[in-house]
């Protein structure tokens, strides 16, 4: 998965009917700034409103049956799922989608199309980190035999189990840990589907009016109507998949953790997003208010804890707590400095100083931490130092010390970055350095 934030390289439209306004929509996806995140520009009403693609701006009315709606004001777009799904899944965090219709265009109800178009445009890499939202505790949604349930994990899958009585539905289930390469292959292609007997229903209530055999599985009590076979044995659970991909990105951050659903749709996976949203928002305020002392308690990471992330042991482990960790932005980390480091037999004898160059790999391990924490299985990367730039030194650190350790990441470039660290001896300047590394694999 990529560390880096992307966008698309290049303007690109596309043009279609909506599923279920039947309106004629141009979609027009382009290029966005760091930390812009996805939003719809409605360039057919006055003023040209834009809306966010964020759970704060979803609707639970009718005008969310079946589908996902986001509104601001008076201004609103529906059906939003198969395009955040492809960006999602694409893994594209940056754009600006001018839309002149209600609706996407909705060609042959699966996410293909969009990701077509959005691979025609390019993806890029731009100088800035993403920002994961991890799960550290289960989040858990139950309603009426829907349940939703978000579980720690070292990456992102989904998990669904689909139910219908139906002979040729009936229970599916599908698992897949989600990248670019397994969504464009096994989830994208899968198109939405519909029951025969529910399509006068959805009719009545004003829905499906673009629908069409071209644009969704029609499932008859014996047969599939539609010309073209399944293109996949279990679409119909990929689809649901699909669906709640573009319905968690409304997060407004690449998740890692393994989200599992049983029977859910797009109001209910709205409701998970906004558990797990409220989640995100209180860890953020933690990280922004909280005292050290705070930090601690509720980040702290030991030396077990790091062992299981880092390389490094005896002699050559630097680094003993981790106190605060901001993923994708912020480390501070814990130096006890003892008599009995072995580096103090020689350096200097009758005058025991803590060698700068260990000072500098000391906080380029505190920094690995940051890095290490944010992809996916750490215990086959390690970080390899490529520069050390303006490095300073204040202060000599001598046994009995603590050093606290402070790194911010400047830039990410797929796997390059750049972070900028100082240390601190009971609150005194003792070095700084800005710090190049690389991730590789082992």
């Amino acid at each position: 998965m990529s560390q880096a934030q992307r966008t698309i390289a290049r303007e690109v439209s596309f043009t279609g009917r909506g599923l279920h306004s039947g309106a004629e929509s141009t979609l027009t996806f382009k290029p966005a700034p760091v930390n812009y995140g996805i939003k719809f520009a409605r360039v057919d009403l006055p003023g040209t409103p834009t809306i966010h693609a964020d759970i704060r701006n979803t609707s639970d009315g009718t005008d969310s049956i079946r589908r996902t709606t986001l509104r601001v004001g008076e201004a609103q777009v529906s059906t939003v799922e198969h395009v955040l799904a492809a960006l999602a899944g694409l893994e594209i965090d940056n754009v600006l989608i001018e839309i002149d219709s209600l609706e996407p265009a909705e060609p042959d109800g699966s996410s293909q199309p969009f990701v077509d178009v959005l691979k025609q445009a390019g993806i890029v890499e731009q100088d800035a980190p993403k920002r994961y939202f991890r799960v550290t505790r289960p989040i858990r949604f139950y309603q009426n035999g829907v349940e939703l349930v978000a579980l720690p994990h070292d990456g992102f899958r989904i998990s669904f189990t689909l139910e219908y009585d139906h002979p040729l539905v009936g229970t599916q289930y599908a698992c897949f840990d989600i990248d670019a390469k397994t969504f464009e292959s096994e989830i994208a292609p899968a198109r939405t589907f519909s029951l025969l007997e529910e399509v006068d229903e959805l009719r009545e209530t004003g829905l499906i009016k673009g629908g069409s055999l071209q644009n969704a599985v029609v499932v008859s009590p014996d047969r599939i109507l539609n010309e073209e076979p399944l293109r996949f044995k279990n679409e119909f659970v990929r689809h649901k998949i699909l669906d709640l991909l573009g319905d968690l990105s409304l997060l407004g951050m690449p998740i890692r953790g393994h989200i599992i659903s049983v029977k859910s749709g797009h109001a209910t996976n709205v409701k998970l997003v906004r558990k797990m949203r409220e989640a995100a928002d209180l860890a953020s305020k933690q990280f922004r208010t909280a005292d050290d002392k705070a930090a601690t308690a509720s980040t702290s990471w030991d030396i077990g804890a790091i062992q299981e992330i880092m390389p490094h042991r005896y002699p050559f482990l630097l680094v003993d707590r981790i106190i605060e960790l901001v993923e994708g932005r912020r480390v501070v980390g814990i130096k006890n400095v003892t008599i009995n480091e072995p580096f103090f037999n020689g350096h200097f004898p009758g005058h025991p100083i803590m060698p700068a160059v260990l000072i500098i790999e000391a906080m380029a391990q505190v920094g690995g931490v940051l890095l290490l924490s944010t992809v996916d299985k750490p215990k086959e990367r390690l970080v390899y130092f490529m520069g050390i730039d303006k490095a300073r030194f204040r202060k000599p650190v001598l046994p009995g010390d603590q050093i606290r350790f402070e790194l911010e990441l400047v830039k990410l470039r797929s796997r390059t970055c750049k972070m900028k660290g100082v240390a601190f001896v009971d609150g005194d300047l003792v070095a700084e350095a800005e710090l190049l590394s690389m991730i590789v694999n082992r």
